[in-house]
C-alpha cells in the first residue's frame, strides 16, 4: 500500500515540496488570468470613456454650429455638460397651466426640429436616446408643495407629449420618423430640476420653466454596463 502511495505522490520527503511547487505555479497562472482579465476591463473602460468624450463632442460642436445664430432670437441655449437644447423662455412655451404650446412655440419648433434631427443624422449609430423633457417651477397657484409637485408632474409630462406629437408630425422629418419613434421619449421631471442663482439655492421660476432636447450617446449605456460589471 505504501509504495502505491508513493507512485501516486511521489516517495515521502520529496513529494511534498513537489505538491506544492505544482499548487504554486497554479496559483501564479490563475494571477496572471485575473491581471489579463483586469487589464482587459481596465482598457476596455478606457476606449469607452475616449468615445463617449469623443461622440459628446462632435455632437456639440454640430448643434452649435448649426444653431449659434438662432438661441439668442429663441431664447435658447445649449448646455454642454447635459447634451441638450435647452427653450428657456416661459412666455413664449406655453399658457400659464396649459398644455397646449403657443403658437410663437410651434413657429419655432418646426424650424428647429427638422434642422436638429439633420444635424443629429450625422450621429445616428452614437445616439442611445433623444428625450424631450419637461420641467416646471415649484409654483402651482398657492397650494402646498407636495401638491404642486404632483400638478407640475401632470402638466410637464402633458407638455412633453405635446412637443414630441408636433415634432414627429412634421413632414420635412418624414424619413427619420421611424428611427424618431424608436429612439424618442416625452419626460415630465415637474419641479426635479430648478435652476438656481449661481452661489445659492435660489429658485430661478422663469429659467426653471423650460423644454430641453437631450442626447444619450450609446456609451453612456457601455458606461453603465462596466460599472455594473
Amino acid at each position: 500500500m505504501m509504495a502505491n502511495m508513493e507512485r501516486f505522490i511521489g516517495p515521502r520527503g520529496r513529494g511534498e515540496g513537489e505538491h506544492w511547487l505544482t499548487v504554486s505555479d497554479l496559483m501564479a497562472g490563475l494571477m496572471m488570468v485575473f491581471l489579463f482579465i483586469a487589464v482587459s476591463l481596465m482598457r476596455s473602460a478606457f476606449e469607452v470613456a475616449v468615445d463617449y468624450r469623443d461622440s459628446r463632442m462632435a455632437i456639440n460642436d454640430a448643434l452649435e454650429k448649426e444653431f449659434r445664430d438662432d438661441l439668442e432670437r429663441w431664447d435658447a441655449d445649449i448646455n454642454t455638460d447635459r447634451l441638450s437644447f435647452e427653450f428657456t423662455g416661459p412666455d413664449v412655451l406655453f399658457e400659464a397651466g396649459s398644455e397646449v404650446m403657443r403658437p410663437r412655440f410651434e413657429e419655432i419648433l418646426e424650424d428647429f426640429f427638422p434642422r436638429y434631427v439633420k444635424t443629429l443624422s450625422e450621429f445616428l449609430d452614437s445616439i442611445e436616446e433623444i428625450r424631450v423633457e419637461g420641467h416646471t417651477s415649484s409654483e402651482w397657484r398657492n397650494l402646498p408643495p407636495e401638491e404642486a409637485y404632483f400638478n407640475n408632474m401632470r402638466l410637464s409630462q402633458g407638455r412633453t407629449r405635446s412637443v414630441l406629437r408636433h415634432v414627429v408630425e412634421l413632414p420635412e422629418v418624414f424619413k427619420h420618423r421611424d428611427w424618431i419613434k424608436r429612439h424618442m421619449v416625452a419626460v415630465g421631471y415637474s419641479s426635479s430640476q430648478l435652476k438656481t442663482t449661481p452661489g445659492s439655492n435660489q429658485e430661478e421660476k422663469d429659467a426653471s420653466r423650460r423644454v430641453e432636447f437631450r442626447v444619450l450617446t450609446n456609451a453612456d449605456t457601455q458606461i453603465r454596463r462596466i460599472i455594473e460589471q
